[in-house]
């Protein structure tokens, strides 16, 4: 008998442990849990500790509040230019109600899955290959709207739809590729042209700058030489005004140019001035003023005076050295009289350049 009550004390025990089990449920962060009683909703236990009626309430879904992101498989998707191209997709959602999103929608993820390769199909079928390789923001922004007006019954929301890759058949990717590895070659070859020009302008520039300057350079020697030959012209002129020279010595000059002005080999016909003649008649009387000079100072000898004796030996001095340079100058005066006479037997320089 005692036996009979202690095996009725211990299952009144074990059952009294396993009700105060079941009755108290610990719900974590961000999840939430649905209970029922006798198959029917009661209510939805938040986070923290709660106590539930053991054998009578009992959990139907433990339920993730937090953000989930769940990846697609690639989905067949024909263009509106009969193009077949390979989409993946990324989908981003959030329970909001866990009521709605256990007893609205059995699987909601695959409910999710479907709805988006229908609006994804929807979406890219009125767009071309072109259009959606480069709008994938838009087709995103489509995709999220189209699942938030599907979703928003469920209790779930749609936070971010996201286009993970698109992939075209292999003959378009190789088009593609020759079109993209064309367009390289021609935006190098402008750029290689704009490098070419660039370098052409900015050598046409210096050279431009250098012609300039050597220009400069030579206008400025020009302009410094012309004052120097202005300057020596101007003590030449200053110096003969100072000397006054007399015909005599301008008609010497006449005889020493001239050897210079017939040395050209182009020189045919030239012309000999008319004062060049009486210079050299002033020329001949100086001869014979000079010839004249050395028996003057002979005469002048025979004076006893020392003085004069002095002067005398000076003007002697004088008379040789004007006698050397008389012969010089006669010697100019014949090599130019020759000269002379062979000009004047050339024909006349208009008979010349008639012919």
């Amino acid at each position: 008998m005692e036996a009979v009550v202690f095996l009725v004390a211990m299952t009144v025990a074990l059952l009294a442990v396993v009700s105060l089990g079941k009755s108290v449920r610990i719900v974590p962060q961000a999840r939430e849990d649905v209970v029922e009683r006798f198959g029917k909703y009661r209510t939805t236990l938040k986070a923290g500790l709660h106590f539930i009626v053991p054998f009578v309430d009992r959990i139907r879904a433990k339920v993730d509040m937090r953000e989930q992101v769940v990846s697609f498989p690639p989905q067949s998707v024909i263009t509106s230019d009969n193009l077949l191209v390979q989409i993946d997709t990324v989908f981003g959602f959030r329970v909001i109600n866990a009521h709605d999103a256990t007893y609205q929608i059995a699987n909601f993820i695959q409910a999710v899955e479907q709805f988006t390769v229908t609006t994804l199909r929807n979406v890219v079928g009125s767009m071309d290959l072109e259009a959606t390789l480069t709008s994938r923001e838009l087709i995103n922004q489509k995709l999220q709207s189209g699942l938030d007006d599907v979703t928003g019954r469920w209790g779930i929301k749609v936070t971010r739809v996201e286009i993970k890759a698109i992939e075209p058949p292999s003959s378009i990717r190789d088009a593609m590729e020759k079109q993209m590895r064309a367009e390289r070659d021609r935006r190098a070859a402008i750029l290689h042209a704009e490098g070419v020009k660039q370098s052409q302008i900015l050598t046409a520039e210096g050279e431009k700058q250098a012609a300039v300057l050597r220009a400069d350079g030579e206008r400025q020697a020009r302009i410094l030489q012309a004052e120097g030959q202005a300057k020596a012209i101007r003590t030449v002129f200053d110096a003969i005004h100072v000397a006054n020279p007399d015909p005599k010595v301008l008609a010497y000059q006449y005889l020493q140019a001239l050897p210079q002005i017939a040395a050209g080999d182009s020189n045919k016909v030239w012309v000999i001035p008319v004062e060049i003649t009486r210079a050299l008649e002033g020329i001949g009387g100086a001869l014979g003023n000079l010839a004249t000079a050395p028996s003057a100072g002979r005469q002048e000898r025979i004076q006893p005076d020392e003085a004069v004796e002095a002067v005398a030996e000076e003007a002697r001095a004088a008379a040789e050295q004007a006698s050397r340079a008389a012969q010089a100058v006669k010697e100019d005066v014949d090599a130019a009289e020759s000269t002379i006479g062979t000009a004047r037997r050339l024909p006349p320089a208009s008979s010349s350049g008639g012919n």
